[in-house]
């Protein structure tokens, strides 16, 4: 009798529950078909099934992958799934609609959902703010949603609700600065989410920000059709006067309100902690950092501490951890969200954003800059010190893990070692997040190790690691393991004395007085500098590169490992140049001194902007930088086009809710390059499907369109491939574009995953690859590799199958 009543209401929808909300009570779990991480390479059966067109809709019992079987699940009393049977799998659940409508639906603990056959994104971080329109039809609707690891402690809950208004606020998931009586708050940026039920684009949509009687008025960005956009909006604080303050929203479309919402503000006074907000130059979203402000500021230059925080801290209480300190600010930036990307990637470049604002804001002194974090920013503050030498003084991670691959993170298919030529090529795309082969970076400044010897999280032997690691070449590094100490013993575990006592002994030396030079780089893109020595181009990108030197009177010696151009600041220095055995006399006169290795070195002169060097470097991930805008192809078939979109929206709606993000989504047919300059450009489909392609992409040496890829002299036929590659825009000096598509919806399907949104995952220039790579074939990547440094193809960094 349950078994019918079960199999009713899947069909059904389960009638039981109210119409203007539904709450998915009952289930089907498929068990394990699916493995994703932080690499190019995955296996999902389900995704495979439903790209070659063969996926059926399931019942209890009915066979499932690799010889699982569907089997029914319900929720518990309070909507939520949970068990084994679900992990990394599909929970497969269904609704009656009555007719063809709209409805939000909102699932927490998830990587993605299926809404008939339609991908969105999930909500990893179990907040349960992602509310995405999705369109029903009349009759039976399928959901497939991906489970994530650790099932059956966390759980899942789904539900659908029937929206009153078609456009509207949401305020569970805003961005607002704290109000910081005595300082200047006549323009801050603050962001709130705006959900789009309706079918078609909304365009000049304007919120209207009081407070107390003081009216901002902004112009909101574009908002795609059944869509979420977090949007920034300005207002003036200048009237507080209380520590009770509300801000009023008006959302307003052609003059006339269709929304409002009233938001509490934060008052605090000045020298207390705060958070403030700031336009970021990713993406042009709004984002925040916390303050630690000076204890009882004297007219000098303060130091300033960089903290960055663990997973699920929010940055205002990583700030609050902190005492105020007599000779310091310490800044905390986000990483974009609690978990965000790990201090990698976009959590790298956040990083950098807020340590340049506090740098301008503080005027800190210079030679005084530290940086520390705990747990995953015990990591990050591994990855970052050994990322950028010669930023930090000293830098403290506490309770870390030096990389994400050897802590468990990666939770990827690639080993640490690769076992073929596709993995090398792989794994090579991630080196820029192995510290280990980084780690003589560390020498530039003091190392302090804090780490609780009971720690149950991160292990200390993580710490012990570091320390027989650093104990072979680093002359200034200190540790410590707190006795009884877990992995948060209390403020102390980052607030710790000794630990600022050791960064005061500490500055950083001016360039004249670096003697000795050892650098090591992944990426010129990323990290390319040390004092006086910048590598400007790699021999063969994203291997490691690595420049030693040795300042002695009239001569620099020293060896030099994968650099083509090497440029040297030199004030009043003339004499011999050695590198590698080779003599170049140096007659001075220069400021900058470039060095090409040809045969051999030469003096020569910087690489061409247009190169590969410190501005782009490639790997896929790099045209998500600089104010993306997703393009998404109107010239194919009903079918294409509909998959363009909704992958563009599908990737918006995931960056967003990784990242605390946002994208402009644009039509091919409304894209012109002149009004998104210096714009990194995601196209989505093939030469053939979007008119866009042509204007950026003619020159790229793989080519894709209906049917076919060409890389070079390579043509790979047939309708399942699928493509992710990457070229220069060649009217910008910065800006990048990518292309995720396939030769067919087959191939288009296949490239549906997004996991170069993952912290640390890695892509190479372009990859290509058919749609059995989705059933664990890593003999169906095609080829990958990575351009030259006239973004050329190069047959040394490349891999064909």
């Amino acid at each position: 009798m349950r078994q019918l009543f079960l199999a009713l209401a899947l069909l059904a929808g389960n009638s039981l529950f109210a119409q203007d909300g539904y709450v998915f009570k009952e289930g089907l779990a498929s068990g394990p078909c699916h493995q994703y991480g932080r690499t190019a390479l995955f296996t999902d059966q389900l995704a495979y099934a439903l790209s070659e067109g063969q996926l059926q809709a399931p019942g209890n019992g009915s066979n499932s992958f690799d010889g699982e079987k569907w089997q029914s699940v319900s929720a518990g009393e309070d909507g939520t799934f949970s068990g084994k049977a679900l992990t990394n799998g599909y929970l497969y659940v269904t609704y009656n609609s009555p007719k063809a409508q709209t409805a939000i639906l909102n699932i927490s603990g998830h990587q993605m959902v299926y809404v008939n056959g339609v991908p969105h994104a999930g909500d990893m971080y179990r907040y349960g703010w992602m509310f995405t329109p999705v369109q029903l039809k009349q009759g039976v609707n399928e959901f497939y949603i991906r489970t994530l690891r650790g099932w059956g402690r966390q759980g899942l809950r789904a539900k659908l609700t029937f929206p009153k208004q078609a456009v509207y606020i949401s305020v569970a998931d805003s961005t607002l600065p704290f109000i910081v009586k005595g300082k200047d708050n006549s323009g801050l940026w603050g962001a709130v989410v705006v959900i789009n039920t309706t079918g078609r684009a909304l365009k000049g949509l304007e919120i209207k920000a009081t407070i107390q009687g003081k009216t901002l008025t902004t112009t909101l960005p574009d908002i795609a059709p059944l869509a979420t956009r977090k949007v920034g909006f300005m207002m003036d604080a200048t009237a507080v006067g209380s520590d009770h303050n509300s801000l009023a929203l008006a959302l307003s479309s052609q003059h006339k309100v269709i929304d409002n919402k009233e938001i509490a503000l934060k008052t605090v006074s000045a020298g207390e902690h705060y958070s403030s907000t700031f336009v970021s130059g990713i993406d042009g979203s709004v984002q925040y950092y916390a303050v630690s402000p000076q204890l009882n500021p004297g007219g000098k230059a303060p130091a300033l501490f960089l903290s960055v925080h663990g997973a699920e801290v929010q940055a205002i209480n990583q700030a609050n951890a902190y005492k105020y300190k007599d000779w310091g600010v310490l800044a905390a930036p986000t990483n974009r969200r609690p978990r965000g990307f790990n201090w990698e990637d976009w959590g790298r470049l956040d990083a950098l954003e807020v340590l340049n604002i506090a740098t301008q804001d503080f005027k800190p002194d210079p030679e005084r800059i530290y940086l520390t974090g705990h747990s995953m920013g015990g990591h990050g503050t591994w990855i970052l010190g050994a990322t950028f030498p010669g930023k930090w003084a000293a830098i403290a991670p506490c309770s870390g893990y030096p990389t994400l691959m050897g802590y468990g993170s990666a939770d990827g298919l690639i080993p640490d070692s690769p076992k073929n030529n596709t993995e090398a090529i792989l794994l090579r795309a991630s080196n820029p997040s192995n510290t280990f082969k980084l780690v003589n970076n560390y020498k530039a400044g003091g190392v302090y190790i804090l780490h609780g010897d009971s720690d149950r999280v991160v292990s200390v032997d993580y710490a012990r690691q570091m320390k027989k690691i650093l104990a072979d070449f680093h002359p200034d590094f200190s540790y410590y393991e707190y006795p009884g100490g877990e992995h948060w013993y209390g403020d102390t575990c980052v607030d710790w004395g000794p630990l600022f006592s050791y960064f005061k002994w500490h500055t950083i030396p001016a360039d004249s007085s670096v003697k000795v030079v050892d650098f090591t780089t992944a990426s010129t893109a990323i990290s390319s500098k040390y004092h006086w020595v910048q590598v400007l181009q790699q021999q063969h990108a994203l291997e490691y590169s690595r420049v030693q030197l040795r300042r002695t009177g009239n001569t620099i010696s020293g060896t030099t490992a994968n650099v083509a151009v090497l440029a040297l600041d030199l004030n009043d220095f003339a004499g011999d140049i050695v590198l590698d055995g080779q003599t170049i006399k140096y007659a001075g006169g220069e400021k900058t001194l470039y060095l090409e290795h040809g045969a051999g070195w030469r003096i020569g002169k910087a690489p061409a902007e247009t190169d590969k060097g410190i501005v782009r470097n490639g790997t896929l991930k790099e045209a998500f930088n600089h104010r993306m805008v997703f393009v998404y192809g109107t010239a194919g078939t009903v079918e294409e086009n509909a998959w363009s979109l909704n992958k563009a929206r599908y990737d918006a709606e995931t960056w967003y809710y990784r990242g605390n993000g946002a994208v402009d989504i644009v039509a091919d047919k409304d894209f012109k390059a002149g009004d998104y300059a210096d714009r990194g450009v995601i196209i989505y489909g093939n030469a053939t499907t979007n008119k866009a392609y042509a204007l950026l992409m003619k020159n790229s040496p793989v080519q894709m369109s209906r049917g076919k890829i060409t890389v070079g002299d390579k043509l790979y036929t047939g309708d399942a491939l699928a493509g992710y590659f990457m070229y220069p825009r060649m009217d910008s000096k910065v800006a990048a574009v990518a292309v995720i598509g396939g030769t067919g919806l087959k191939g288009m399907r296949a490239a549906e995953a997004n996991q170069y949104f993952a912290g640390g995952s890695g892509f190479p220039d372009y990859m290509i690859f058919s749609a059995e790579l989705l059933k664990g074939v890593e003999t169906e990547v095609k080829t990958a590799g990575f351009y030259d440094n006239e973004w050329k193809l190069s047959a040394k960094d490349e891999i064909i199958n």
